[in-house]
């Protein structure tokens, strides 16, 4: 599969990339014309640079780098974020810092992976019930875990 990317206003950053052969996602860069600082329970909005065309039946999934996450408790909100196929606007991430301080975002920093997946779109078909399982309606630790 081949994903059309435009550089918005990134051209001196690198464009997301695979960082080993097995890894699911890309990694996307931080790209803030300044720094950003994240204080403790704050959240930012954070510009990658970047846009995308997905082919139809595709979606990106935007998720937090594990690093991140923890080392520095930032993560992101709306996790995992959606790119829908017909969306060409600049991917941007709601960024939270759930750390203990206040946390510096640099410019080119690596902040979120990327991931392509398909998409199944389904037809959703009223009815008056549901068919029943053992479960039923159990939910919310209702298995005691």
């Amino acid at each position: 599969m081949k994903i059309a990317i435009k550089r918005l206003h990134s051209f001196d950053l690198p464009l997301p990339a695979y960082m080993t052969p097995g890894s699911s996602g890309v990694d996307l860069y931080a790209a803030n014309s300044e720094d950003i600082v994240i204080s403790r329970g704050e959240r930012v909005l954070v510009p990658t640079g970047i846009g995308i065309s997905l082919p139809p039946g595709y979606e990106a999934q935007i998720r937090p780098r594990s690093g991140l996450a923890l080392k520095h408790g930032l993560t992101l909100l709306n996790t995992p974020g959606t790119i829908d196929a017909d969306y060409r606007g600049e991917i941007k991430l709601i960024v939270i810092n759930l750390g203990d301080k206040e946390y510096i975002l640099k410019r080119g920093e690596r902040i979120a992976q990327m991931v392509f997946s398909r998409v199944e779109r389904a037809e959703l078909i009223e009815v008056e019930n549901l068919d029943d399982t053992s479960r039923g309606a159990g939910g919310f630790g209702h298995t005691g875990v």
